[in-house]
């Protein structure tokens, strides 16, 4: 595989070199999206971008496909073959309630320029409640959801990234800011499952079941395998 990565090297004028290309198709695999807006990401979505064909042939073996939206300009990588994965019953509803609301955000045209979606801490705490039946986790294990969230390539903190504080945003500590792949990591095809444990929500007062093991899929591998 080296030899690939010095063949593709040798196109690129002396822009990137074979450990570059290499790392950049190593890291889209692992955090199987990578955005130009990040700008720790900005050098390897150019290289994927440019050399679309070549990364998809490259990953093609291991059974991951790659995609650009060029439009909103971030690269993503899905698997061909899903297995059942380790995610948490808390990170599977939390991940299908910030699909759920994204999707009703896009719907009507509420949108940054990056086409993520922000959204406040006291809204998320009602669409979680509504969507799941579920409360919103505390601060502890919500800051824990949002860490696996961001390394799934589906959602980060504001205060990630310096957003604008607004009126709005005054006595809380960051809102949370909903990734455009986050619709092509959960396809539609999983929001069917929200319902599925909103049926079987917690009695009010009892602890969720942190620890179960969940039947839906997760999100993204370890081993930089992901499912829709």
């Amino acid at each position: 595989m080296s030899q690939y990565w010095e063949s593709l090297a040798s196109r690129t004028d002396g822009q990137h070199t074979s450990e570059e290309l290499e790392m950049a198709a190593y890291r889209l695999a692992v955090e199987q999206v990578l955005y130009y807006t990040d700008r720790h990401s900005r050098t390897a979505y150019w290289m994927i971008e440019r050399y679309e064909r070549e990364f998809r042939q490259a990953l093609a073996p291991l059974g991951i496909d790659i995609q650009v939206n060029r439009q909103l300009r971030y690269a993503y990588a899905l698997p061909r073959h899903t297995k059942a994965g380790v995610a948490s019953i808390a990170q599977t509803v939390f991940a299908l309630v910030l699909r759920g609301i994204y999707d009703e955000s896009a719907s009507i045209g509420q949108l940054t320029d990056d086409g993520e979606v922000v959204c406040d801490l006291v809204e998320l705490d009602e669409k979680h409640r509504l969507m799941s039946g579920r409360d919103l986790p505390t601060k502890g294990k919500l800051d824990a959801l949002m860490e696996t969230m961001k390394r799934w390539g589906i959602a980060r903190k504001s205060e990630e990234k310096g957003l604008d504080e607004s009126d709005d945003m005054m006595g809380q500590p960051y809102a949370v800011v909903i990734r455009p792949a986050i619709a092509d990591v959960l396809g539609e095809a999983v929001l069917s499952r929200l319902a599925q444990f909103k049926t079987t929500a917690p009695v009010e007062g009892s602890d969720p079941e942190e620890t179960r093991e969940s039947e839906a899929p997760e999100p993204i591998e370890e081993e930089g395998v992901s499912q829709e």
